[in-house]
């Protein structure tokens, strides 16, 4: 039974976990649909080959249109924060090398929840080793001041709790083909959101030749745009092959949620000889 459990997790972290240097995480993010289940469990697992510890705390950020997060105290207007109606344990986890453990993440102070969306990331920060200096004739006859640099990685996931019906609505516009980037076609184009919810899917870029014959040139998983912004600019290096010619045909972006497959948005953009 043990060795059944550890296969199908190891399955499970391969295709949906979320990766940084030797510590995964699974799953990539979490969602509260409502209050009615009340606790969820993320799985860490060390895949390197030494013993680690990690704390754990929880991040406010927002999200910048080109998709960066920047770190927050305040949150932005529209903006609500899920870390008030959240507790997770245990705080610091020590994980040998192949080890997994869960951690519980779980609902609380539900009576103050109001409609929307509130957001908070889940943050797991290593803890750098420390290290003894060296006691030796070396050392000691050294004047001024020693500094150590240790390199400290860090995770962090989205914890959602999305309270009342789901309300987004995505469109896609300015789809652009901005030609051969250093050999490689490029396009661009912006996702707008609107309503009380974030939008989270995956998006694909298919190439249509005039006789109907499809290639898909690009694709993006866990593509997101968080409350509130409401919008992301993106722009996309498509597959440079022969046997797709960018001169001509249309380029057709479709974007869907990975939950139920539902197609948020499409867009189509005609290409012509220059």
């Amino acid at each position: 039974m043990r060795l059944l459990f550890t296969v199908i997790l190891s399955i499970i972290f391969f295709v949906e976990s979320f990766a940084q240097g030797d510590l995964l995480i699974f799953p990539k993010r979490l969602v509260f649909e409502g209050i009615q289940k009340r606790a969820q469990t993320l799985y860490l697992n060390n895949n390197g080959k030494d013993t680690a510890t990690y704390r754990l705390s929880f991040l406010e950020v927002r999200m910048r249109s080109n998709g960066q997060f920047e770190n927050i105290k305040m949150p932005d207007p529209g903006q609500r924060f899920a870390s008030p109606h959240l507790r997770f344990y245990p705080h610091t986890i020590t994980l040998a090398p192949n080890e997994t453990q869960a951690v519980k993440v779980q609902l609380t102070r539900t009576n103050e929840l109001r409609p929307g969306e509130y957001r908070s990331h889940l943050y797991f920060r290593a803890v750098p080793k420390t290290k003894s200096p060296k006691n030796n004739k070396e050392n000691n006859d050294r004047q001024g001041l020693n500094i150590s640099l240790n390199p400290v990685y860090g995770i962090s996931i989205a914890n959602i709790i999305q309270i009342g019906e789901p309300e987004v609505n995505v469109s896609i516009s300015n789809l652009n083909f901005e030609g051969l980037n250093d050999g490689n076609p490029m396009i661009s184009m912006n996702f707008n959101r609107q309503g009380k919810y974030l939008f989270y899917g995956d998006f694909r870029v298919q190439h249509i030749t005039k006789e109907g014959k499809e290639t898909e040139v690009a694709v993006m998983k866990g593509f997101a745009v968080y409350v509130p912004g409401d919008i992301r600019k993106v722009r996309v290096e498509l597959k440079n092959s022969r046997d797709v010619d960018y001169s001509s045909g249309i380029l057709k972006v479709t974007y869907t949620s990975q939950a139920d497959g539902k197609t948020y948005a499409k867009a189509i953009l005609g290409l012509k000889n220059p």
